[in-house]
């Protein structure tokens, strides 16, 4: 698994991480049942300190989106969760950020017309290969 941090920008190192690899998922590059990187591994190879990993890898299980896999006597390795069961708390926190962005446009006065504009360039760029 390739990770790249931008160590210039503005966004902690864990969101980066916890970022990607959300894209990853969302783009198939990563499927469930995969395993990810060790903390100690993905530390090392992005040359950043573990405890950076340990926070992207917590979000990413509260999230729903990794489980542990420590019960199977691997450690620090996670392995992808099926995220049906977490739809419904991911609708309600895209409406709430949602709802930040579409004000903040707002203030920006950008239209619904660019938003929907904007809305389905992500869309094709990064989720239209996603199935339901």
């Amino acid at each position: 698994m390739i990770i790249k941090i931008d160590f210039n920008s503005d966004e902690a190192i864990y969101m980066q991480i916890t970022n990607q690899i959300i894209m990853g998922i969302a783009k198939r590059q990563i499927c469930d049942g995969d395993q990810l990187p060790s903390i100690r591994n993905m530390a090392d190879e992005i040359g950043i300190n573990m405890h950076t990993v340990n926070k992207a890898y917590t979000v990413l299980r509260q999230a729903g989106y990794v489980i542990d896999n420590s019960s199977k006597q691997i450690e620090n390795e996670l392995i992808l969760a099926k995220r049906e069961r977490y739809k419904i708390e991911a609708i309600e926190e895209i409406r709430r950020e949602l709802s930040v962005t579409l004000a903040k446009a707002g203030c920006m006065h950008i239209s619904k017309e660019e938003i929907h504009e904007l809305v389905d360039e992500i869309y094709n760029k990064h989720l239209s290969d996603v199935q339901n």
